[in-house]
């Protein structure tokens, strides 16, 4: 089957790598010259543009965007609206807001372009294990781009969710999931570093990971952190960034007044993360003292 890729990066080139590995012809094409150039070392077609790519793909052409989320995307999609013709197909495979995604796939369709939104999950594992794929749009369109899922994803690892926006929607909630795992398994980690035991973290990481009820992929990849690098924790900053899935999916939970403490919880965890300074500790500590007498620990003291 042919495919035009538009975004090479991490994910991109390496499903690109992996549908071409496949016997599928891909096209490329990245704003960065050299991971077009990587794309055809490993068996893609090159583009220099989204015009030339469009023009190297036969009619109705299929063309998968996987960009960052906003204005990247948005962009994109919308210019190769203006430069498409009818029947062409648009796959958007980003963290895109499903909301927006409703609005882009009614653009599309306006304007006879067809479209499918697919939440993508597998990381840079995605080019060994496979990837996980999350679809919306038209069923027909689920069945036209069939072969393509079946390259990308490992067994039972695509599936047909419903109308546009439920693959991004499914997706976000995925992310959202994924954060309370982590934090879950950070703050376990937590208490057993802090224990008076002096526990071996990979060894209890590894036991968990064998037969108990919280094995999981996430404790292996723990393990294989551990075994890369047994310092690994202490080269590592507590910083810890967001991708926006995990606020939106808090949004909508307030919006629907559906409780989710735990990713509420896990997402202000990561704010947290991010501040040098917590003016709202020093505050409080200067309260205890004031109604309290309690001793405030001054800067800089151990």
């Amino acid at each position: 089957m042919e495919l035009g890729m538009i975004g090479l990066g991490r994910m991109g080139g390496n499903m690109l790598k992996k549908l071409a590995e496949s016997g599928h012809t891909v096209v490329g094409f990245d704003l960065n010259p050299q991971n077009v150039k990587d794309a055809v070392a490993i068996g893609g077609k090159g583009a220099n543009s989204v015009e030339d790519l469009l023009q190297k793909l036969k009619r109705p052409r299929n063309i998968w965007v996987m960009l960052p989320h906003g204005t990247p995307t948005t962009e994109t999609i919308e210019n190769i609206i203006d430069l498409a013709a009818k029947d062409d197909l648009i796959i958007d495979g980003g963290n895109s807001h499903y909301l927006d995604t409703m609005k882009l796939a009614e653009k599309c369709i306006s304007n006879g372009v067809r479209f499918t939104d697919c939440g993508v999950s597998g990381g840079i594992w995605g080019l060994e294990v496979g990837y996980n794929l999350m679809i919306g749009g038209e069923e027909e369109d689920f069945k036209r781009m069939e072969p393509i899922y079946k390259s990308l994803a490992p067994a039972n690892g695509y599936k047909y969710l419903g109308k546009h926006g439920a693959g991004h929607f499914v997706k976000m909630i995925h992310n959202a999931l994924e954060y309370v795992m982590l934090q879950g398994i950070g703050e376990a980690f937590e208490c057993l570093a802090r224990s008076e035991f002096k526990l071996d973290l990979m060894q209890t990481a590894d036991l968990w990971n064998n037969g108990s009820v919280v094995r999981c992929w996430l404790l292996e990849l723990l393990v294989d952190s551990f075994t890369k690098d047994k310092d690994v924790l202490k080269k590592t900053a507590p910083f810890i960034d967001d991708s926006g899935t995990g606020r939106w999916t808090t949004e909508f939970a307030v919006q629907n007044s559906i409780p989710v403490p735990a990713m509420t919880t896990s997402l202000y965890e990561r704010f947290a993360s991010r501040i040098d300074e917590r003016i709202s500790s020093k505050i409080i500590a200067v309260l205890r003292n004031e109604f309290g007498g309690h001793p405030i620990k001054k800067e800089g003291n151990s």
